[in-house]
């Protein structure tokens, strides 16, 4: 495997495959140095034309904890601003030496388009509203850590379903691994067309509540908005905002998850997002061992899929 452009590079089995394999890199992390040398000599850019904080971070933490060297591309102070254009970036950067392009583009399509021009693994950190492979590898990461298994659980995404990537990405991974999955908006924060999507839908939050094991919330993505979905924020609060009434009509041990960055008073309050079944800073924690799972998946001496797990390299350096 060369590249992670979509979840459904992985497939059911893969996403197992992977998860396995992230066990042995949560316990890196929790070393008291937690750095190994897998990735040493290998060198992995970041090429971020959208602004980030938790994937673009983990990334470069993933890296470096795989002895990797990185690199960070800025937009706001590249050629880019002198009317350079994506392909030139992209073989620029790669004439300089690098293994691996994480890359973050706000137009759908461009990391496979990217995988045309360069010879190195390519790395969707998400493309417009399209896909994020690795955040949805993260979240069954977390369900998978606190449920035992995605197989028959009740998984509801609400929100702006419409614009979110994470919400494509999710969907596909949660129903590989045997979710049950329902879609919570109002109509306008849906898709025009769910064809194909293996999902039911609901525009009753309160009636999803008593029967769901996880509870996704996402963002209102107004930066993709070009019109007027919803009458105001309070509205759109009061139906399907993930207020602490509401949480405590969830089913014991069901958890709340969002991926970031929260619109605390919007989607969640702020009572809602401290509470002990709200895993949200869990999901982050376990980004950094996914993502390294991930970067030695794609990098790491030539393993194939199947016999990876047992291929992670010991603090000695050698290999179990």
């Amino acid at each position: 495997m060369k590249h992670l452009l979509s979840i459904e590079d992985l497939g059911g089995d893969g996403i197992t495959a992977l998860l396995e394999l992230t066990d042995r890199f949560v316990e890196v992390s929790e070393r008291r140095i937690p750095k190994v040398p897998a990735l040493l000599g290998k060198t992995v850019v970041s090429l971020f034309y959208e602004d980030s904080t938790r994937t673009r971070l983990s990334f470069e933490t993933a890296a470096k904890r795989l002895s990797a060297d990185t690199m960070n591309f800025s937009v706001g102070t590249s050629s880019v601003n002198k009317g350079e254009s994506l392909r030139d970036t992209v073989e620029t950067i790669e004439a300089m030496g690098v293994d691996a392009i994480v890359v973050r583009h706000g137009s759908a399509g461009v990391p496979w388009q990217i995988t045309g021009w360069v010879d190195c693994s390519v790395i969707n950190a998400g493309d417009g509203g399209h896909e994020h492979p690795t955040q949805a590898l993260l979240d069954c990461y977390t369900i998978r850590q606190h449920c035992g298994s995605l197989r028959g659980r009740h998984i509801a995404i609400v929100g702006d379903i419409k614009h979110s990537r994470v919400a494509r990405s999710d969907m596909l991974a949660f129903v590989a691994m045997g979710a049950e999955v329902t879609l919570v908006a109002p109509q306008t924060l849906l898709p025009a067309r769910l064809d194909g999507w293996p999902v039911k839908v609901s525009h009753d939050l309160d009636a999803v509540l008593p029967t769901a094991d996880v509870v996704y919330l996402l963002r209102m993505q107004r930066e993709r908005m070009h019109e007027m979905l919803i009458p105001s924020l309070r509205e759109y609060t009061t139906c399907y905002g993930m207020t602490a009434e509401r949480a405590a009509r969830l089913p014991k041990n069901a958890l709340i998850m969002h991926p970031g960055p929260m619109n605390r008073g919007v989607e969640i309050s702020a009572e809602v997002a401290g509470l002990v079944n709200a895993v949200i800073i869990d999901q982050v924690k376990n980004g950094v061992a996914v993502r390294m799972a991930v970067l030695f998946l794609l990098l790491g001496s030539g393993y194939g899929l199947a016999n990876i797990v047992d291929a992670v390299p010991t603090a000695e350096g050698g290999r179990q």
